[in-house]
């Protein structure tokens, strides 16, 4: 076996003696909402499936995309949204939120959100925990394909201007960027105007010096399969996520991020096979 380098990012710290680093600058910090911004409400899951009368096999959004006719899909998607609607009053803020997002926004470092919920309790939570902290994109379950597919980091990496050239990208990423929405695939992957018609250059978004914060699976695989790197917030249910090959660095707390980030993000070195 081999092993790939560990994910790194120079550190966010100001210290004078600290020599100069080649290491990538770290240009944003993506999160999930549930059990990330906000202590886990897992009991919303349940009731949602009990509604819908799926198992806890079949995915949520995924079983809701398949029904046949479009009263079907917005009167199951409105039976969810009411369980939302009704625990977003009981939200509580994750230890640590506060602390970690005056942090970044100190530093200058861009605060984006990508969640499988409805715009409506991610806009309270906000309102309610982080009155005054710039979060932009903010991308709902309305963008198409959601999470676990990484289309949605790759909308985000390309509205902060992160990009890269489509013939470098790898084939899932190429797949990713060409998903969704006219809209979104034109987010995600587009044609750089260089003044030269004959010189344009299609480019897809670029999550390689970006981080994905999350308590899922979903939130893991989305990231790694954009190129971020993945920071797992661990709780009693996730912890199988840890040794994970898609996490990066787990924390148990929000705030455990400042200290990581001021001496520089270094992720879990993964083993890979030989050539």
């Amino acid at each position: 076996m081999a092993h790939a380098n560990p994910r790194r990012f120079a550190p966010l710290g100001h210290n004078p003696g600290q020599p100069k680093t080649q290491l990538p600058k770290l240009q944003g910090v993506i999160f999930d909402v549930d059990g990330t911004l906000c202590l886990p409400q897992n009991y919303m899951f349940v009731q949602m499936r009990s509604v819908l009368g799926i198992p806890k096999s079949i995915d949520i959004l995924t079983h809701i995309s398949s029904l046949p006719t479009p009263a079907e899909r917005e009167a199951a998607m409105d039976s969810i949204r009411a369980i939302e609607r009704e625990a977003m009053s009981s939200q509580v803020a994750q230890p640590g939120l506060a602390t970690l997002m005056t942090y970044l926004q100190e530093r200058g470092i861009r605060k984006a959100i990508c969640t499988r919920n409805f715009e409506t309790p991610v806009t309270h939570l906000l309102s309610k925990f982080l009155s005054g902290i710039d979060f932009a994109p903010i991308v709902t379950r309305d963008f198409r394909p959601p999470k676990p597919d990484p289309a949605g980091l790759l909308f985000i990496a390309r509205s902060w201007g992160l990009v890269r050239d489509a013939e470098t990208s790898s084939s899932a990423l190429l797949e990713a960027a060409a998903q969704g929405t006219e809209a979104e695939r034109e987010g995600a992957r587009g044609v750089s105007e260089t003044g030269d018609p004959e010189a344009k250059i299609e480019e897809v978004g670029d999550a390689s010096t970006l981080i994905m914060v999350g308590d899922s699976i979903d939130d893991m695989t989305a990231g790694r399969h954009a190129g971020a790197a993945t920071v797992l917030l661990v709780n009693s249910e996730n912890a199988h996520l840890a040794e994970h090959p898609h996490t990066d660095l787990v924390i148990k707390r929000l705030d455990e991020l400042v200290g990581v980030l001021e001496s520089g993000f270094v992720g879990r070195e993964m083993p890979i096979s030989s050539p």
